[in-house]
């Protein structure tokens, strides 16, 4: 019997540990064969392997091709703005609706918390007919102000990591305050709004990631590539019907991937008790 528990015992531990080597095995050659690719040139590209070695590791042409005939510095600048405005726009919008639906109780106050909740339930792209006829009514299409209108009225998830944080907040604390004068906009962007810190860090992880990353919407709305071009657009530069340039992709996705790696770095300590707190919370 002691035997057999053993056996099992080192069982589970060993396909403990070769899972996870495996799924990290299967995580990272993706990233290392982007490298290796990003290095060759295109006769080295066509001759070899995706895993075997460039010739040169200082073969910096296909980064200085990507970023010129990919517009990547122009990118870099519409994806910033477009971050910045769709980040705050959504936070704070997202937060107001919140604090309205978690401390007013009013008729069809359910009512509004579950057509939320059917809107990020239907896909996005089966309504994209009707919001591509409502945005080219107000002449939004191909206009960076109205892409930035639609990112920021796509975020239904950060209204409910924004409610379940209310809901943990006492009631009590605004009471106080009303009591003592402050009217019900100091409430909110005094006393509420910096208590929700780990939540607005949740939030700006999850729509800064699904803004930077978003190619369809982008594609669609921002029509003119030579002005309108974001960082998820841009690397379609090198595709065609004749084929693509994958080494001038990688190329270029290894230099997109670097402000937010950047950012990660810097600002990890924040992240982690964000998610850690949002995880708690509600």
């Amino acid at each position: 019997m002691n035997v057999m528990l053993k056996f099992r015992k080192i069982f589970f531990t060993f396909f403990k540990y070769f899972t996870l080597v495996f799924f990290t095995f299967v995580a990272v050659v993706p990233i290392i064969s982007c490298v290796i690719t990003a290095f060759k040139t295109d006769e080295e590209y066509a001759a070899t392997n995706v895993m075997e070695m460039p010739a040169s590791w200082l073969n910096f042409e296909n980064f200085k091709g990507a970023w010129e005939r990919a517009n990547l510095g122009l990118a870099f600048v519409n994806s910033t703005i477009v971050l910045l405005c769709v980040l705050t726009g959504s936070i704070m919008f997202g937060a107001m609706l919140a604090y309205i639906l978690s401390r007013f109780k009013f008729p069809g106050n359910g009512l509004i918390r579950n057509l939320f909740l059917f809107a990020a339930l239907l896909p996005g792209v089966a309504m994209q007919v009707s919001v591509y006829k409502i945005m080219t009514s107000f002449g939004l299409i191909n206009s960076l102000p109205g892409y930035i209108i639609l990112m920021m009225g796509t975020d239904v998830i950060s209204i409910y990591v924004f409610i379940q944080f209310f809901e943990n907040i006492p009631v009590s604390l605004d009471e106080s305050a009303i009591i003592d004068g402050a009217s019900y906009f100091t409430v909110f962007f005094k006393i509420l709004f910096p208590l929700l810190k780990p939540a607005i860090v949740t939030c700006m992880i999850l729509k800064g990631v699904a803004t930077y990353n978003e190619y369809y919407m982008a594609n669609l709305y921002l029509q003119d590539k030579s002005k309108l071009v974001v960082v998820s657009t841009s690397l379609y530069t090198f595709t065609g019907p004749l084929g693509s340039q994958y080494n001038l992709i990688c190329a270029g996705l290894l230099m997109t991937l670097l402000p937010p790696f950047v950012i990660f770095v810097l600002c990890q300590k924040q992240i982690y008790s964000g998610l850690t707190s949002g995880a708690v919370k509600g």
